[in-house]
């Protein structure tokens, strides 16, 4: 009933007369994650997990075994700065930060910062497709960048029943859907990357209350996807645990 009631919540309507799919996230494995960690930004390359946490004065990019949790490479990012999202491109990464209006790029190999992209507006999560790095600022709208420039090309509405959905955070592509969490809740929406029309929602109600990490603000949030595994992980800020669930179209 918490679930459906967020729901109707998000797309700012009294009820759902006809609710988009629902689907309890399938939990496939499970293994050690750093209880410190803040999480904002997650994606997977190359065997190992790569992670961006927040809060001023302990923003950091980590590069995380899966199986042990053990950071292999973390850099702090500066100290007067809130780290968000992350995402690859190349050999380099891409991060934000949430409210400076500016983000990184660094070396993928050695976490040496290359150097600095500026934006409008807040920095939120990260993902990308084929053509381009996909950019979430807490409101209904994404923004589609060239990866060279770091400019908007073009932004996308996210609606449900034809109702916009605010407050998307960590994204990840995913088999052509954008998974996004919405930032204080337990669901994970699917966004059709053309339409930016949700065509369903995963329930994380269940690994939220395994975690047990307690503190209103230890809310899911992280997606990384190993295309080749075909292996979906999930988190939370100051989560204890990562997930691995069943991808959407394997429900």
């Amino acid at each position: 009933m918490r679930t459906l009631a967020l729901l109707a919540a998000l797309v700012a309507a009294p009820a759902l007369a006809d609710p988009l799919p629902l689907d309890a996230a399938k939990v496939i494995a499970t293994y050690p994650h750093d209880r410190g960690a803040y999480t904002e930004g997650l994606f997977y390359r190359d065997g190992s997990l790569f992670e961006s946490t927040g809060m001023e004065g302990r923003s950091s990019i980590r590069q995380v075994d899966i199986k042990t949790g053990t950071v292999r490479r973390k850099i702090s990012t500066p100290a007067s700065e809130f780290g968000e999202g992350i995402v690859d491109d190349g050999d380099q990464i891409i991060s934000l930060t949430w409210k400076n209006g500016h983000g990184y790029r660094w070396s993928l190999g050695g976490f040496k910062r290359l150097g600095t992209f500026n934006y409008t507006g807040e920095g939120w999560a990260l993902t990308k497709d084929a053509h381009h790095l996909i950019m979430s600022d807490g409101t209904p709208v994404l923004r589609f960048l060239d990866p060279r420039s770091l400019r908007v090309v073009k932004r996308l509405k996210v609606t449900a029943d034809g109702n916009p959905v605010a407050n998307l955070n960590e994204l990840e592509y995913v088999d052509g859907e954008i998974l996004a969490n919405v930032w204080m809740t337990d669901i994970i929406a699917r966004i059709d990357p053309v339409s930016g029309h949700v065509i369903g929602w995963i329930d994380v109600s269940a690994l939220t209350k395994q975690a047990d990490a307690g503190g209103g603000d230890a809310v899911a949030n992280g997606i990384a996807w190993d295309a080749k595994g075909r292996r979906l992980f999930v988190t939370g800020k100051n989560w204890p645990v990562l997930f691995e669930i069943a991808p959407p179209h394997a429900r």
